[in-house]
């Protein structure tokens, strides 16, 4: 038997922690983060609590916030109005399980993501989050070949350089040499990977950049189910920007090929890459669309997967005549209702302009990072700036150093990037592009 648990005030009740030093020491004894080891975890940052486009560490110390909790928070953290909508739902009821009931908060955001996301997409079925949305569009796409006849239709096509998540569907369409998951090739159905689009975002499409997925389409359109990609910007697997033009001629080879098209967008939706949806650059509409991350303002994790009815006859078609998937938490009250805040405060407010400003103040502050040696890159889009290095950065060193500077940043690879919350001023922009020019240039 493991140590006794050691008693705390109020019985089960949460901690209180004297100092940051327990804390610390608790984490390091029983928490594992994300792409840590826990046998030589990287250090981390005991946040107190958060405000507007600032982090204050327990410390005392306050930094920028240059990553939007992992591109969620657009409004920035205690924004005031989806603070209010979270302790209103409060009121009603914090949860109630979605099979064979409903209520106002669902039904509202499902009405608003139909109006808002790209016109054929009608039907919305909610997820906990945006790896379980892409494992939803797959099994969508998988189920709607055997509703269709085709049952021989069970391989998914996808680009290199891509990522869509950590769950087992997910990780199988994610770059299988350059990602983050060749540890499970084993475990991991085998699908079709094309070439990463070569044009980029403001380059013309030709036919040669387009002539190797459409071969694969020719050659094995019998066996494929879906294309998956995320539009115009390919985000955690490569921050890579690319033409428009390119998606809207991969929309042009499945309506040919008779294949769905699935748009994850859960990076990329709610205005990230300066338009609403990355489909919009393109004028496409995708067969199903997965959304997530900063659809809740970053509050609660919630996702969802948005189909056609074409999509929707066909899974219900099959021999099953439903859709074999029911998350728990499935349309939680609490999620849904502050993601209608969310929602309800950037198609109000001048997320355009903002954006827009953003890739502006990027561009302006990380240009001096072109003459850093070890610097290959610098590239913006919409409210995305990107440094990319020549060699792997050193975690251990640039994080602390970043920190030091009065900034978070969670640089990975060769990538040093920031996607700040859309309400973040010119001269917190300038702060945190300064900051990490100056990172850059003193760990590479």
């Amino acid at each position: 038997m493991g140590q006794r648990l050691r008693q705390r005030p109020g019985g089960g009740a949460p901690a209180r922690y004297a100092d940051a030093g327990e804390l610390l020491a608790d984490d390091r004894a029983h928490v594992w983060h994300p792409y840590a080891s826990a046998t030589d975890p990287l250090p981390v940052f005991p946040v107190a609590s958060a405000s507007g486009v600032r982090l204050r560490l327990a410390d005392g110390r306050e930094l920028i916030d240059g990553m939007s909790s992992w591109w969620a928070a657009i409004h920035g953290y205690a924004h005031p109005v989806l603070d209010a909508a979270v302790r209103a739902q409060l009121d009603d009821m914090a949860h109630v399980m979605f099979g064979g009931l409903t209520h106002a908060p669902a039904v509202t955001l499902a009405r608003t993501l139909v109006e808002i996301t790209p016109p054929p997409l009608t039907r919305v079925f909610f997820c906990d989050s945006g790896s379980v949305s892409v494992e939803v569009a797959i099994k969508m796409a998988l189920q709607y070949a055997r509703g269709r006849g085709r049952p021989g239709r069970t391989k998914l096509l996808t680009i290199r350089r891509g990522y869509h998540g950590d769950t087992s569907g997910a990780m199988a369409v994610c770059d299988p040499d350059t990602g983050m998951h060749h540890l499970f090739t084993g475990l991991l159905p085998r699908h079709l990977f094309a070439e990463a689009p070569r044009p980029g975002f403001d380059e013309p499409c030709e036919d040669e950049h387009v002539a190797g997925i459409a071969r694969l389409l020719d050659e094995h359109q019998h066996e494929i189910a879906a294309v998956i990609c995320e539009p115009v910007v390919q985000g955690a697997g490569a921050m890579r920007f690319y033409a428009p033009g390119w998606l809207a001629r991969l929309r042009e080879l499945c309506d040919t090929h008779g294949i769905l098209l699935i748009a994850d967008e859960i990076a990329t939706g709610f205005g990230r890459s300066g338009e609403l949806f990355g489909c919009d650059h393109a004028g496409i509409s995708p067969d199903i669309m997965c959304v997530g991350k900063a659809m809740t303002g970053g509050y609660l994790t919630m996702a969802a997967t948005l189909c056609t009815d074409e999509v929707a006859a066909g899974v219900c078609a099959s021999e099953a005549g439903v859709f074999m998937h029911g998350p728990t938490f499935m349309g939680n009250p609490l999620a849904a209702a502050v993601a209608n805040a969310s929602i309800g405060l950037l198609l109000s407010g001048p997320w355009r302009r903002q954006v827009g400003d953003l890739r502006i103040w990027l561009a302006e502050g990380l240009a001096p990072a072109r003459a850093l040696p070890g610097v290959a890159d610098v590239r913006t889009l919409g409210a995305i700036g990107v440094i990319e290095t020549r060699e792997p950065v050193d975690m251990r060193v640039i994080q602390p150093l970043l920190v030091e500077l009065g900034v978070w940043v969670r640089p990975f690879g060769r990538l040093v990037y920031a996607m700040p919350p859309y309400v973040m001023t010119r001269p917190d922009v300038a702060a945190l592009t300064a900051a990490m020019v100056e990172a850059v240039a003193r760990t590479t």
